[in-house]
C-alpha cells in the first residue's frame, strides 16, 4: 500500500510517515520500481501501535522503547505518565480557577485585571508578611475575589496572617459564608476550626445559624468556638426583651468545654454573662449541677464545674454550692465553701 492510501486510511499525514521512516520509528517493507514506499500490514499494525501509544501522552523516542526494547517494562512508564499528566492537571485546574475568579469580578479595566492578578499572586507567596499585606489592602481593592480570600484563610497556618485574613474575610460579609460553611464540614480538622472562626466574626443572621448548626459539630473545637460565639452573642443581647436565638442550644456545649478543660475560663465567664436573664439563671445552674452529678473521672472537672457555679444566680446554684461545700474532695469543698461565702457578702438577703 503506498503512502497516500495508508495516510487516507490510518488518519496519519503523509508528512508524518515520512518523519516517523526519517526517525526510524516506522519503516516501509518495501519499495515500488518507481522509488515509492510500500507499506506491508506489519507495517500499518505498528503504526497504528505508534498512533495508540502517542495517545496516551509518549514522545516518539518513548514510543520506539516501548516497541523495540524487549527489557521495556510499561508499568513504570505508566506510573511516570499518570505522575505527569497529574501534575499537568494541577496546573491547568490552578490557571482555570483563577481565570475563573478573574471573571467573576468582572473588571472592567485591564489596570483591574492587573490588580486581581497581584493580589491574588502575594496571597500564595510563600513570604508571610506579602500574605499579610495582601489580606489588610485586600478591603481596599476593588471586586476581590471573595472565593480566594476564603480559601487563603481556611488554609493559613500562619497567626498572623490567618487573623488578616480572617478580617479580609468579614468585610465580604455574607457572599462568604457558603464557602466557610463548606469549610466545616472539611475532612482536616484545621480547616474546620479555620472555618468556624471566620464565620464569627462575619456579623449577619446566616453566620448565627451557621454557628448554631456548628454546635452539633462531631468536632469538639468547632463546637466550642461556635458556643463562644454564640454565648458573647447572648451576652450582648442580655438588655433586650428577648433571648438571643440560640442562646439554649449554647449552654451544653458550654458545660462541656469546662469538663474538657478547653478555654474553660472563657466558657465559664459566656455561662455566667447568659445567666444574668433569671429564666436562664436555673437553666444554667442545673445544666452544671447535672453535670456534677455525672460524676467526671477526673476531679479538676468536678474542680472546674464547681467555680463556674460562682457567677451563677438562684437557689439552685446556691444549694449545689451549699452541698459540694461537703464534698469529698477538699479542693472543691474549699472553692464552694468560698463561692458561698462571696454569695453571703453579695446579697445578704
Amino acid at each position: 500500500m503506498l503512502i497516500g492510501d495508508v495516510a487516507r486510511r490510518s488518519g496519519v499525514s503523509a508528512r508524518m510517515l515520512r518523519h516517523y521512516d526519517a526517525l526510524g520509528l516506522v519503516r516501509p517493507t518495501g519499495r515500488t520500481g518507481s522509488g515509492y514506499r510500500e507499506y506491508s500490514g506489519e507495517d500499518i499494525r505498528r503504526i497504528f501501535h505508534v498512533e495508540s501509544l502517542r495517545s496516551l501522552g509518549l514522545s516518539l523516542r518513548e514510543v520506539a522503547r516501548a516497541l523495540d526494547d524487549p527489557g521495556f517494562r510499561p508499568s513504570e512508564l505508566v506510573d511516570d505518565l499518570v505522575r505527569q499528566t497529574q501534575e499537568r492537571i494541577a496546573v491547568e485546574t490552578a490557571l482555570l480557577t483563577r481565570l475563573r475568579r478573574i471573571g467573576a469580578a468582572e473588571p472592567a479595566e485591564w489596570e483591574d485585571v492587573l490588580q486581581i492578578v497581584a493580589l491574588l499572586h502575594a496571597l500564595g507567596s510563600e513570604n508571610p508578611a506579602s500574605r499579610q499585606r495582601a489580606a489588610l489592602s485586600s478591603a481596599e481593592a476593588a471586586a476581590v475575589p471573595v472565593e480566594a480570600l476564603v480559601e487563603a484563610a481556611l488554609h493559613e497556618e500562619d497567626p498572623n496572617v490567618a487573623g488578616a485574613l480572617r478580617w479580609a474575610v468579614a468585610q465580604s460579609g455574607a457572599a462568604a459564608l457558603e464557602l466557610l460553611a463548606e469549610g466545616l464540614a472539611s475532612p482536616v480538622a484545621e480547616v474546620r476550626e479555620r472555618a468556624v472562626r471566620s464565620i464569627a466574626a462575619i456579623p449577619h443572621e446566616r453566620a448565627v445559624a451557621l454557628l448554631e448548626g456548628a454546635l452539633r459539630s462531631p468536632d469538639s473545637m468547632v463546637r466550642g468556638h461556635a458556643a463562644l460565639t454564640l454565648g458573647v452573642q447572648a451576652e450582648q443581647a442580655a438588655q433586650g426583651e428577648h433571648e438571643e436565638r440560640g442562646a439554649a442550644d449554647v449552654v451544653p456545649a458550654l458545660v462541656e468545654m469546662i469538663v474538657e478543660g478547653r478555654n474553660d475560663v472563657d466558657a465559664a465567664d459566656a455561662l455566667g454573662a447568659l445567666a444574668r436573664r433569671p429564666a436562664s439563671a436555673d437553666r444554667i445552674a442545673t445544666a452544671l449541677v447535672g453535670r456534677l452529678a455525672d460524676g467526671p473521672d477526673d476531679l479538676p472537672a468536678r474542680r472546674r464545674l464547681t467555680q463556674a457555679l460562682a457567677d451563677i444566680p438562684g437557689v439552685t446554684a446556691a444549694r449545689a454550692l451549699a452541698e459540694l461545700a461537703h464534698d469529698e474532695d477538699p479542693a472543691v469543698a474549699l472553692t464552694a465553701a468560698y463561692l458561698l461565702t462571696l454569695r453571703e457578702a453579695r446579697d445578704p438577703d
